[in-house]
């Protein structure tokens, strides 16, 4: 082993999956560069205004899309929703409650619902080891 430790660093879209914001949107020093795990951690520990203004107004990326309007990523695609969006059209969808929504959120429910079946009989048949 060295005596000194190699900074860990990352792609940019990897930084910005991690905080859970859309890599175009974020200002261009940040896309043009690497990230180490320190910058990352002090991302996330204390968000710059830009990192606070992406999280709270978008536009924002798929999965947090579909986290917001409670849908997996694939009914965001069956009802065409292929492009980030910003809070407001997401706010907007809430409101509207287009029928594709409605039957996304229906099917993930009933996919909650099964997979918390399922940890249940796990649990049930022994799969604590007591």
């Amino acid at each position: 082993m060295t005596q000194h430790q190699s900074t860990q660093t990352m792609k940019p879209a990897t930084a910005a999956k991690k905080l859970g914001v859309h890599l175009e949107a974020t200002p261009a020093e940040f896309r043009e560069g690497v990230v180490s795990r320190a910058e990352l951690n002090a991302l996330q520990t204390d968000p710059p205004q830009w990192l606070r203004d992406l999280r709270r107004d978008g536009p924002h990326p798929r999965p947090v899309v579909a986290a917001k309007l409670g849908v997996s990523i694939s009914g965001l695609a069956r009802g065409g929703v292929t492009e980030p969006l910003t809070t407001e059209q997401i706010e907007a969808l809430k409101e509207e409650r287009p029928e594709w929504l409605e039957r996304e959120r229906a099917t993930q429910a009933e996919v909650r619902k099964e997979a918390a079946r399922l940890k249940k009989r796990e649990r049930e048949s022994g799969g604590s080891g007591d």
